[in-house]
């Protein structure tokens, strides 16, 4: 159990930097190695694998969740500029610095 906490930690991590909009299955696997983490460390197998699996796993979650929530408010700011028409004027604007 302390290998796979530690696999699914760095899972976690992974998806939390590279596919921070993947963060619901990156937060996930890090919460499934949080709890094989905590049921190795128990059980007395492996400390260190078990220790490692779940400080990485607490930061995949942590790094997951906040890059979710970024990229969520991020697409939501996107939409609601481009809703109000202000994403059209910068496009104008910048299409009239140019030339």
């Amino acid at each position: 159990m302390a290998v796979a906490s530690l696999v699914l930690g760095i899972v976690s991590l992974v998806i939390g930097c590279i596919f921070p909009y993947l963060g619901i299955v990156g937060a996930v696997a890090g919460v499934v190695g949080i709890v094989l983490a905590v049921l190795a460390r128990k059980k007395g197998e492996k400390k260190g694998l078990a220790t490692a699996g779940l400080v990485c796993s607490i930061i995949g979650v942590i790094l997951c969740v906040v890059l979710y929530i970024a990229c969520a408010a991020a697409v939501a700011a996107v939409q609601g500029a481009v809703e109000s028409g202000a994403l059209d004027e910068l496009t104008e604007a910048l299409q009239n610095a140019t030339t």
